[in-house]
């Protein structure tokens, strides 16, 4: 129960694929370099790390996402590298703000990425994907989704410590409920489908929230 798959579907070729995710890796790469112009040719060295974590997510000899990595790298990059790495290309310095921020951005992410593994996780088990939710089995995964989230807002908690307007991401909680109800419930199927749409919506309300917070700071 997912998503339509491109190729496995014959609804595009492997090429048409392939062709499509270079065009994105080059506009994606010209508007980095057009960005590194303008602050610091650093960015240079870190816009092409991440586009080679992004190749080597599922392709590539061995690609790290069916290695039980996934959860790693998305923190890493949707949270780190995305939150110090925007601060950075403005201030042209590293804010121990920005790494606390990006604590909960990439843990929401990391949300993200485990509820669509938990939905997949027989399919994935079936054909040898070793996913992080294949490894914990079904029951560990469901709790460890709950765990996240509660740290996303135990951290929003501590930055809100030194930075009060912060605690206005705290606005963000019902969003969890619904998606933390399905998945401690045993939802399956298009209850999980739903539950990574109520995922994603918390995780923007949660960047917003706390964006507006930390400028009104």
């Amino acid at each position: 129960m997912g998503p339509m798959r491109l190729v496995g579907s014959g609804a595009a070729t492997a090429r048409q694929v392939l062709v499509a995710a270079m065009t994105a890796f080059a506009v994606a790469a010209v508007a980095g370099l057009a960005l590194a112009a303008l602050s610091s040719w650093w960015l240079v060295v870190v816009g092409a790390v991440s586009i080679l974590a992004a190749w080597t997510y599922t392709g590539g000899p061995i690609p790290y996402g069916y290695r039980a990595l996934g959860e790693v790298f998305v923190f890493v990059f949707f949270g780190l590298v995305a939150v110090v790495g925007t601060t950075f290309a403005q201030t042209r310095s590293l804010e121990g703000l920005a790494f606390a921020a990006a604590v909960p951005i990439g843990l929401c992410s990391v949300a993200l990425l485990v509820v669509n593994n938990l939905r997949d996780v027989h399919g994935d088990a079936a054909v040898g994907k070793r996913t992080l939710a294949v490894l914990l089995g079904e029951a560990r995964t469901r709790l460890f989704f709950t765990g996240l989230l509660v740290v996303v807002f135990g951290a929003i908690v501590l930055i809100g410590l030194a930075r009060p307007w912060a605690l206005l991401a705290l606005l963000a909680a019902p969003l969890a409920v619904p998606p933390v109800r399905t998945v401690l419930t045993g939802g399956r199927g298009p209850a999980l489908i739903d539950a990574l749409k109520g995922t994603g919506r918390l995780t923007l309300a949660v960047g917003v929230l706390l964006g507006v917070g930390l400028a009104l700071s």
